[in-house]
C-alpha cells in the first residue's frame, strides 16, 4: 500500500508527468487551511528533490501569503485514470516574483501562460505514496481556456490592477506578495 522516502524516484516523476491536476497546500500557525487546485502546464520536476510550479493569476493569493510566514507546503497528486495512487510531496517552499533573481531562468522552464503571477520552488523533504482506492475514476476532458482568456483581455496593465486590489492580503488579513509591474512585451499577458 503505502510507502514513504525522501526523493522522487523515476516511477513517481513518471507518475507525476501523467497528471493533469494536482493540489496545494498550505498553513500558517494561526491562519485557515488553504487548498487549491491547479491544472494547465503549470509545473516541472527539476531533480528527485526539487520541484517548481507557475502560479497564474485567480481570486487570492493565499499559497503566497502562508508561504512567507509559513514555508510548510504539500504537493498531492491523484490518479483519476489507470491504476489508483496518490503521491503527497512534502516540503519547503519558496515563492520567486517577477524581476526576483531566478525568475527569468525557472520562468523559462514553462511555456508563458498569461497571467503567470509567482513561481513557488519546493525543497522536497519526504514523498509518500498511498493506494487512492476510494478516489473515483474520472475521465480528462481537456483545460478550460477561461483562465488564459480573461488574463489576455485584462493585459498586463488590467492583471497589475487585479493585483492590487485583489491579491495583496490572505483571507485571514495577511500580506500577499504580488509582482512588480511587467516590463512590456514579455510576452505572457
Amino acid at each position: 500500500m503505502g510507502q514513504s522516502c525522501d526523493a522522487l524516484s523515476a516511477d513517481h516523476i513518471h507518475f507525476i508527468a501523467a497528471q493533469k491536476l494536482f493540489f496545494v497546500g498550505t498553513a500558517t500557525a494561526d491562519s485557515r487551511v488553504n487548498v487549491s487546485p491547479k491544472g494547465m502546464d503549470s509545473l516541472r520536476v527539476l531533480d528527485e528533490h526539487r520541484v517548481i510550479w507557475l502560479n497564474l493569476t485567480g481570486s487570492g493569493n493565499e499559497t503566497a501569503a502562508h508561504v512567507q510566514l509559513c514555508p510548510r507546503m504539500t504537493l498531492m497528486f491523484c490518479a483519476f485514470e489507470g491504476p489508483p495512487q496518490i503521491l503527497r510531496l512534502y516540503g519547503t517552499a519558496r515563492t520567486i516574483q517577477r524581476g526576483e533573481a531566478g525568475w527569468e531562468a525557472l520562468f523559462g522552464q514553462f511555456e508563458p501562460l498569461p497571467g503567470a503571477r509567482q513561481i513557488f520552488d519546493l525543497a522536497i523533504e519526504r514523498v509518500q505514496t498511498s493506494c487512492g482506492m476510494a478516489v473515483p475514476q474520472y475521465a480528462y476532458g481537456g483545460d478550460r481556456t477561461a483562465l488564459t482568456a480573461w488574463a489576455r483581455r485584462k493585459g498586463t496593465e488590467g492583471l497589475e490592477r487585479y493585483w492590487q486590489r485583489k491579491n495583496r492580503r490572505s483571507i485571514d488579513g495577511l500580506s500577499a506578495p504580488i509582482p512588480a509591474p511587467q516590463p512590456a512585451g514579455d510576452g505572457d499577458a
